[in-house]
């Protein structure tokens, strides 16, 4: 596979050349490596000897491709799968479900907003789980705390702005009561705000030793005057180490602040920001949309099922599948379309007398109809697919 390269301003511009050799001769940011069929970004693959888009593959042998069961399902392609590397913190947002991005797109159409429209919130029709495995250490937020927890950090934080609206949330602490000090936060104006941001800055400098507040520190350089620099006293801040991973499902808010890792989604681009970004953000929509619940912290590291030394990254969504294999000899069986990526040794794939190789940061698509092949590994590799 030939994949794209996306240079949105948030990317890392040494992550793709460190980790896979890639070059960056512009020394431009490399955000996300993208493998798949997504129109904003297709991979091209080799037919007969000529490059070729693999939506247009996909298009002209869907079952081939996919694999009768995909297409009857989904359709196209149900996955993205990408190398992600954030050297600055993307914005904190909530994914819609299924349902909720198909209502809101039909209200966007409707209403008349252009495909590319900036104050568009649904861009398709399609909810956006997502698997992150981290390939570096992978500092991230994910899920609110507790609500005693959120509690004891604004009262540190001991803004008088905000002051009536901790006392409001400490008097309901609920789902309800949180989602109302969320859009209290989301909606500060003026003075308010100003004082509010100035006493989180400084609370954060007093506290710098303390991962949370030292988050607060690194996103008040990124984005100052931002409503999003209270995220990490609502949100978990957790940092993955290389070889661990996390879930995101719909309503959860997230935001990713530093470090390369694997990403694998549904075929979706709807995001609904709550921060840290210059982009839209239409609060009463992501509220909508939002699970003002606390996320246990023993659950956001996604433990792997192990078959051997083969992790499976099991997830609640049938729209892709993400396993890690260790260095050796495997043999594999295309049940769906599958990508697979040689991550830190060459990466052979074998099928009588064709073979393939591929070298760390490469990648391969492998069409349902190749049925049995065999994989010989000088390191891992990752294998994406949809079940």
């Amino acid at each position: 596979m030939t994949n794209p390269v996306q240079d949105y301003a948030w990317g890392s511009r040494t992550a793709l050349t460190t980790l896979f050799g890639l070059p960056n001769p512009e020394g431009v940011p490399q955000a996300e490596l993208w493998m798949g069929a997504h129109p904003n970004g297709c991979s091209l693959v080799e037919l007969d000897g000529a490059p070729t888009r693999l939506a247009d593959l996909i298009a002209a042998h869907p079952e081939a491709t996919l694999g009768a069961a995909t297409v009857a399902r989904f359709g196209a392609l149900p996955f993205l799968f990408k190398v992600l590397c954030a050297d600055k913190a993307l914005s904190v947002q909530v994914h819609p479900s299924k349902a909720q991005a198909q209502a809101g797109f039909a209200r966007d159409n409707a209403a008349g907003l252009a495909a590319n429209a900036p104050n568009r919130n649904y861009r398709d029709d399609n909810h956006k789980p997502e698997l992150v495995f981290a390939l570096t250490p992978y500092q991230a937020m994910n899920g609110f705390r507790d609500f005693a927890a959120i509690l004891a950090l604004f009262q540190r934080v001991a803004a008088p702005s905000l002051a009536p609206l901790v006392s409001a949330f400490a008097a309901q602490q609920t789902p309800s009561g949180l989602a109302g000090f969320f859009r209290a936060l989301l909606t500060l104006q003026g003075h308010a705000k100003e004082e509010a941001l100035a006493a989180l800055h400084a609370a954060a400098l007093a506290h710098r030793e303390e991962e949370t507040f030292a988050a607060v520190l690194a996103l008040f350089e990124q984005y100052p005057g931002d409503v999003g620099l209270f995220a990490p006293l609502l949100l978990h801040v957790v940092t993955l180490t290389p070889g661990q991973a996390m879930y995101l499902g719909a309503g959860t808010p997230h935001a990713y602040i530093r470090g390369t890792g694997l990403e694998i989604m549904a075929n979706s681009d709807n995001v609904l920001r709550a921060g840290l970004t210059g982009k839209h953000m239409d609060v009463e929509e992501l509220l909508s949309c939002t699970r003002c619940e606390p996320t246990p912290a023993e659950k956001i590291i996604l433990a792997p099922s192990m078959e051997g030394a083969v992790q499976h990254f099991e997830v609640p969504v049938p729209d892709f599948t993400f396993s890690v294999y260790p260095a050796g000899q495997h043999e594999l069986h295309s049940a769906s379309a599958e990508v697979l990526l040689a991550i830190d040794g060459e990466l052979s794939l074998v099928q009588g007398g064709a073979s393939l190789s591929l070298q760390p940061g490469q990648s391969a698509f492998v069409p349902a109809a190749t049925g049995h092949y065999q994989v010989q590994a000088k390191g891992r590799f990752a294998r994406a697919g949809n079940g």
